[in-house]
């Protein structure tokens, strides 16, 4: 009880003590891009790059303190540097928010309400944050959190890129990226050199947000770094504090058997599934760092390598357009069999062309493998025109052309009109994931006037023919061109013989989709060398906490 009382009174003592004005302080802010460089140094230390890009609310106080989370207690102020707007600052102090972390002090360059600011900090000398990696004993294990802030505090996205620039020396086929965090993050970080010759992981996310822990890993040779480097905390550190008793200790070790036993039974229920996702994952993950603008002029075929349709859809895709441009008839739907026409028109792009020569070959293993190597030629086309433009605006510009398309299609009053727009715009309807119930809903109950190329798509359907003009005495010029009759389908028999189409197309050309897929994966999006379990890092995966020892993660920032 008098424990209690003078607990009350020291608190008392201390509100009491803070400066009404402190107490009125309102801190409401976004953080709309952070850009974190982390160096894993050749002597073991671990230096910080971080650029934060603040807008203030309307309604708050100036942002005029930014606390920043250090991995851990063992850094220096005076390796601390920091600038807002290109501006030098030195009111640099031990944060009092964060257990560890420092407080930069903005003075005159504080961000008032409703501004935009930019806040520069710097770190380096930091030690105790590598440790020996749990899966391989010539291995050191490095993990990193970038600093966060307390909920109440921030609102919005943020745009979040972490790099990771290893040691001098370490080779690139040397180290091992750990798994990304939950969320919106790409499966494997971009790899890449940088100006020093030293491998960098990088990895991003757009949509990120700032009151979120996101943790970053990697795994490298000890021999890049100096043995007496690699931290081995104790059993009371590992489980996030000093002095703990053993009965704690003992409370912790159950709790991380406990989770031992869960990750094991949902990794193997999930890994089938992950395995397979990732073989779908054809596009590379730079792809999509944003650049400027959208990318315009990509076919729909392009544009559907864009939004990573499945491959038996994109080449569906590609038997459409040499039909209709009349390079190709199909002469049996199962197996698929195509007549290729002899000359070859000249409006041709590359792909179709490849994609023609691969049904000149007889033997089905072959023409996988030519199949296989026009997908793959494709999506490096495609990688190539999209460098320097932003992946989300440009995704964003062709689904909305596909929208527009399946508008026209839908918005048809009969049924000719209907039948025009749906061939017309068949290549962007197609794009969708949901093409083929909307191809369905489209025709239910009607008929459809079967474009003219049709016949060089289904085998079982004549030319059609000619009608001769009606003889006049007097015909302007031009205007006694025969027109065709177009047959015309049940709706249902037509959405049927589209949406078959594609589902055959995996099964009597390329076999199993997710294995051809697969395959071209390995090549236009590999995946990098990892260590078993990389989510891990040095004394205990369950550990890893803010402030454990099984992990370098900074603290959250605080309030400000």
């Amino acid at each position: 009880m008098i424990k209690r009382l003078l607990t009350i009174c020291l608190m008392l003592s201390f509100v009491l003590a803070i400066p009404s004005s402190a107490l009125a302080q309102t801190y409401y802010f976004s953080l709309d891009k952070e850009t974190v460089h982390v160096y894993w140094q050749e002597d073991g230390t671990l230096a910080l790059d971080y650029v934060f890009v603040f807008t203030n609310s309307q309604s708050a106080s100036p942002i005029d303190y930014v606390d920043v989370g250090v991995p851990t207690s063992k850094y220096s102020l005076h390796n601390i540097s920091a600038d807002v707007n290109g501006n030098s600052v030195d009111d640099i102090e031990s944060s009092p928010y964060v257990d560890n972390g420092f407080a930069v002090g903005l003075g005159k360059y504080a961000i008032p309400a409703g501004k935009t600011g930019q806040v520069h900090v710097q770190v380096w000398g930091i030690e105790n944050v590598i440790y020996e990696d749990d899966n391989d004993e010539n291995y050191a294990s490095a993990v990193f959190s970038p600093t966060w802030f307390g909920s109440e505090y921030v609102y919005g996205s943020t745009d979040l890129q972490i790099t990771f620039h290893l040691p001098p020396g370490v080779q690139p086929d040397e180290p091992r990226w750990h798994a990304a965090p939950s969320g919106n993050w790409q499966d494997e970080p971009i790899t890449n050199l940088d100006d020093q010759g030293r491998v960098t992981y990088t990895w991003f996310n757009t949509s990120a947000n700032a009151h979120t822990q996101y943790k970053f890993g990697a795994s490298f040779p000890k021999s890049t770094i100096p043995e007496s480097a690699i931290y081995s905390p104790s059993l009371a550190e590992r489980a996030g504090a000093n002095g703990i008793n053993i009965d704690a200790d003992t409370i912790f070790n159950v709790l991380c058997m406990g989770s031992f036993v869960a990750f094991f039974i949902f990794t193997v229920w999930g890994s089938a599934a992950s395995a397979k996702k990732r073989k779908m994952k054809y596009l590379p993950p730079k792809i999509r760092i944003e650049g400027h603008g959208i990318k315009r002029g990509l076919t729909a075929i392009e544009a559907a390598i864009l939004m990573e349709r499945p491959m038996d859809k994109i080449m569906t895709m590609i038997l459409f357009a040499v039909i209709k441009k009349e390079a190709a008839t199909v002469k049996s739907r199962e197996p698929l069999k195509i007549e290729v026409e002899e000359p070859l028109p000249s409006n041709l792009r590359p792909y179709e062309r490849k994609f023609l020569e691969a049904f000149q070959v007889s033997n089905k293993r072959d023409r996988t493998k030519k199949l296989s190597a026009m997908m793959t030629a494709l999506i490096k086309s495609v990688q190539k025109k999209m460098k320097g433009f932003s992946h989300k605006e440009t995704l964003k510009y062709y689904e909305h052309i596909m929208e527009k398309a399946w508008k026209q299609v839908e918005d048809a009053q009969t049924p000719e009109v209907r039948s025009e727009k749906y061939d017309e715009h068949m290549g962007w309807t197609m794009l969708d994931k949901d093409f083929d119930d909307r191809t369905r809903d489209v025709f239910r109950g009607g008929r459809v006037y079967t474009p003219i190329w049709w016949h060089r798509y289904d085998p079982g359907t004549s030319r059609p023919t000619k009608v001769a003009p009606k003889p006049s005495a007097s015909i302007p010029s031009g205007s006694s061109r025969p027109t065709p009759a177009m047959p015309h389908l049940p709706g249902s028999d037509f959405a049927a013989s589209m949406v078959g189409g594609i589902e055959s197309f995996a099964s009597g050309v390329v076999g199993n989709i997710t294995d051809f897929t697969g395959g071209i994966t390995n090549k236009t999006n590999p995946i990098p060398k990892t260590s078993s379990g990389g989510s891990r890092s040095g004394g205990s995966s369950c550990a890893c906490a803010c402030a454990c020892a099984g992990c370098a993660c900074a603290c959250a920032g605080g309030g400000r």
